[in-house]
């Protein structure tokens, strides 16, 4: 396109009715094994696959895009670009062949390890001339995932304190 090479992915007739009904089956196992949905953009979801294949000739790696799609647009998070995919093992079964997910969020929240962490680390923001109703960008990279020199062993290497606190 405009003399760039550009790639796009073709979805057979099959794999939308296939991601269809997938889609409504994850909606259904939400409501029944009640499965607590958070929303929220900096929050990363671990999903580890155990496959049951019917052949030996297919692998994981071309499974996962439609499944983490269909995962998404049930609302099981907002984007699949905060899920940490794992496949975690692989069988043949030829008469029964399935995938067992299991979904469950991670402790990290952005950089940090944990809630705790980001607690720590914020504790020291709101002190901070830069916070200012936490629009620092250095927080909000941090938020984000984003690597940044200014932060070093999980503190602000900008740190200013507001003047009388």
């Amino acid at each position: 396109m405009n003399g760039r090479p550009q790639a796009s992915i073709y979805v057979t007739t099959e794999a939308k009715k296939y991601k269809k009904r997938f889609i409504e089956y994850i909606k259904q196992q939400i409501q029944e094994q009640q499965f607590q949905i958070k929303i929220d953009k900096f929050q990363f979801t671990h999903v580890d696959a155990t496959w049951y294949f019917p052949r030996i000739d297919l692998d994981s790696n071309n499974q996962w895009k439609l499944i983490l799609d269909s995962l998404t647009e049930a609302g099981v998070w907002m984007d699949d670009n905060t899920t940490l995919e794992r496949c975690k093992r692989i069988y043949y079964d030829n008469k029964n062949p399935r995938m067992i997910l299991e979904i469950y969020y991670s402790e990290q929240v952005g950089i940090f390890d944990n809630q705790s962490q980001l607690e720590k680390f914020t504790s020291n923001c709101i002190q901070c001339k830069r916070y200012k109703d936490g629009k620092c960008s250095i927080y909000k990279k941090a938020l984000e995932s984003r690597i940044q020199e200014e932060i070093q062993n999980m503190t602000c290497t900008k740190f200013n304190r507001i003047k009388g606190e």
